[in-house]
């Protein structure tokens, strides 16, 4: 009889250090570590905060009566389909994973064969297929490790999926703001600035409602905790999401192999270290500066940002 289905989210504003904490995970030998972005969403979920943020990045909804098949291709999931279906059309091309798309389908129908076709079925399907299917995986698929995914904002929707996954952990990263947007203005159609905080402002004061709601799922960390002293903040947070320290905590790494010098194409943020973090913020105009200091005030006090160096001055 296999174990239950465990699911680790990793959750993020853009350019919070999401994709970073990701693949921090990734060679934890514990852990079921999806390759890419879990872009679990679809087009059949729509909210009011629909217009903040991109379906692909959102909780699911699924019709009713469909067949495995068809909730496989309702998942959006772009970026590993992608190279699955136009590995050329990908920033990550030159990945070695080495998956047929065919076998996660199989696999995916297998898991769903004698269940019911629903959300939290689905969702398990997901993740379990994949790394069934994934024939170069460095760590061997055990039904007793968690499974980690990412997939940025989807805090936002922290209330859907312990509906699903009561037992889930939701790992919502915050970032400071300067540094956040210095880091967005890297994509080539980056937000405007003030759509940015107020985008800022929803999906973390969200997260921390639903951290208060539900204590011992949805989980805030400080991505400035995470570059200042890695092994300190992985050995607080393991406990809390019912995991084992281990030294591939403290690097990054995809399939098992240390990423080493920028952490692109994973991610727009180039470094985990505190340096990188602080450096860019001198790259913003005074005027930005100011801007995004009033904007996002009260909520930076929430998480210590004025009261903690460099963020103090920014603050003043």
């Amino acid at each position: 009889m296999s174990s239950p289905f465990k699911l680790i989210m990793i959750s993020a504003g853009f350019e919070h250090g999401g994709n970073v904490t990701h693949r921090h995970f990734d060679g934890h030998p514990g852990l079921n570590v999806y390759p890419f972005e879990s872009q679990l969403g679809n087009r059949f979920f729509n909210d009011f905060l629909a217009s903040v943020e991109r379906v692909q990045y959102r909780y699911p909804e699924f019709r009713e009566g469909l067949t495995a098949e068809e909730a496989y291709e309702d998942m959006i999931d772009e970026e590993m389909k992608t190279v699955l279906r136009k590995r050329n059309g990908s920033k990550f091309r030159d990945a070695d994973l080495q998956l047929d798309e065919a076998d996660r389908i199989q696999a995916f129908k297998e898991y769903l064969n004698g269940k019911s076709i629903s959300r939290k079925n689905i969702i398990a399907a997901f993740f379990t297929a994949t790394f069934k299917a994934w024939r170069n995986y460095y760590n061997p698929n055990s039904d007793t490790s968690a499974y980690v995914g990412y997939s940025p904002a989807i805090g936002i929707d922290a209330g859907r999926i312990v509906k699903d996954f009561p037992d889930a952990r939701i790992v919502h990263v915050v970032r400071n703001p300067f540094s956040a947007y210095r880091d967005t203005k890297r994509r080539p159609f980056p937000q405007p600035l003030e759509r940015y905080l107020v985008t800022w402002n929803i999906y973390h004061s969200t997260a921390a409602m639903y951290a208060s709601q539900y204590p011992e799922n949805v989980i805030i960390v400080r991505y400035e905790d995470l570059v200042a002293d890695k092994e300190t903040f992985f050995r607080n947070l393991c406990p809390r999401l019912g995991i084992k320290f281990d030294e591939s905590l403290l690097y990054p790494s995809w399939n098992g192999v240390e990423l080493k010098g920028d952490i692109a194409p994973w991610g727009t943020v180039l470094r985990s270290n505190k340096d990188y973090n602080e450096s860019i913020i001198s790259e913003l105009t005074p005027e930005d500066r100011k801007l995004i200091a009033n904007a996002t005030r009260p909520l930076a006090a929430h998480f210590g940002y004025p009261e903690s160096e460099p963020f103090s001055t920014l603050y003043a």
